[in-house]
């Protein structure tokens, strides 16, 4: 590609994303624990309003992930992000109000019509990145998530001990922050002349969906991203109900548990990724990511005692590289003036797998540890989640063989 930015563009992103996830990141811990307060206590009970409330997030954006995405290849990147910034900021200061069930539901689809923020900080990488650079870059995205998770939970779950609206606050601050962080310092990724007109049939969020077909190694590997997102979504939505439930865990010590995450992930994908990558290849990163990745499902199903979690963190983080190595091969097989709308539709997608993941997961928990007519498996929403991961495991393994060498051009 022609007409980079300068190579500090990606410190720039970067940066943006860490303060970004440090304010998702200080909420993750207390969100539930809010919704446990309006559910009457019960932790099991929550898990029933908590998958839904996960779910409309997901509904909103996958409606308006697509129309920001087209919006970032016709405007340019920076002014989508600082959009997106913005609706986060606001949503959070409308949960930390939040009299009942109904405006946590009004905030989340809020936040989720908003959140442009990942999909057109994909849509940057591509425009900076090379193929020799594209690993490395999408890395970045997964260090910054790391490096959110390091301090936003443990922070949060602090600040919940104190109060439960206290972190939600906080978050809106740091999204200001970064608000202004990206007015006053981020430069735009793409050059006039690389912009392109959109239609309104290409906001649709199904049509784009359906124009991934347009790149065959997209659209195969779009189906392994379906599953790869059932798996890390359930994931997400249980992690802190099931660790409450079956290790008696508090916002603090759910927190820190977060914060492990966060640490394994920056080293693994801000340092790691960029020494394995250029040595095995991005296939074999993919292959063997995949594998390692769900055995840590696995390994979280089984853990009966709480320092077995530690255990496994590492070991999924481990595995975790294989989705930015992923999104490198997916950016490599796309025109440069599409990005945006490429990386749209794939949120769309993803957005519609959260629709489901957060309600099958959580009911799944629900099912396993409430109905008197199954037996307690508290792990059973892992152990489902290390199936879906297999699953995108085998489509990925067989579409890098069919399409291999496939790209832009």
């Amino acid at each position: 590609m022609s007409d980079k930015p300068r190579p500090a563009a990606a410190g720039f992103i970067f940066i943006t994303i860490v303060l970004d996830v440090l304010g998702i990141g200080l909420v993750i811990p207390v969100l539930p624990a809010l919704v446990t307060e309006f559910a009457g206590g019960d932790a099991a009970d929550a898990a029933r309003w908590f998958g839904p409330l996960v779910s409309i997030f997901a509904a909103s954006q996958f409606v308006f992930a697509p129309v920001l995405g087209a919006l970032s290849d016709k405007y340019g990147r920076r002014p989508i992000l600082l959009l997106g910034l913005l609706g986060y900021g606001i949503s959070y200061v409308i949960t930390g109000l939040a009299p009942s069930m109904l405006w946590l539901f009004v905030a989340r689809l809020f936040s989720g019509g908003m959140g442009g923020t990942i999909t057109t900080a994909n849509a940057y990488l591509a425009d900076i990145s090379t193929p020799e650079t594209r690993a490395k870059n999408f890395g970045l995205v997964g260090a910054a998530f790391g490096l959110g998770f390091v301090f936003g939970p443990a922070l949060g779950g602090a600040l919940g001990e104190i109060s439960t609206r206290l972190p939600f606050f906080v978050a809106a601050g740091l999204v200001g922050v970064n608000l202004c962080y990206g007015f006053f310092v981020l430069p735009e990724s793409l050059a006039p002349d690389k912009r392109r007109n959109v239609s309104l049939g290409g906001m649709n969020p199904l049509s784009a969906i359906a124009g991934l077909r347009r790149y065959p190694v997209v659209a195969s590997l779009a189906v392994a991203y379906v599953f790869v997102n059932l798996a890390q979504r359930g994931l997400e939505s249980v992690w802190v109900l099931h660790g409450t439930y079956r290790y008696g865990w508090g916002e603090l010590a759910n927190g820190l548990t977060l914060t492990a995450v966060g640490v394994v992930a920056a080293f693994n994908q801000g340092y790691l990724i960029r020494k394995v990558v250029p040595k095995l290849g991005e296939r074999r990163v993919i292959r063997y990511g995949m594998l390692i990745w769900g055995l840590a499902f696995l390994g979280y199903g089984v853990a009966g005692e709480s320092w077995m979690v530690f255990v496994f963190i590492p070991i999924g983080s481990l595995g975790g590289m294989a989705f930015p190595t992923l999104q490198g091969v997916v950016t490599g097989a796309v025109a440069e003036d599409e990005q945006g709308t490429v990386q749209g539709a794939l949120t769309a997608l993803l957005s519609l797998t959260s629709v489901f993941a957060p309600i099958i997961s959580t009911y799944t928990f629900n099912a396993f540890t409430k109905n008197p007519d199954l037996p307690v498996v508290p792990g059973a929403s892992f152990f489902l989640g290390a199936v879906f991961v297999y699953i995108a495991a085998f489509i990925t393994w067989r579409t890098l063989d069919k399409f291999e060498g496939a790209t832009a051009s």
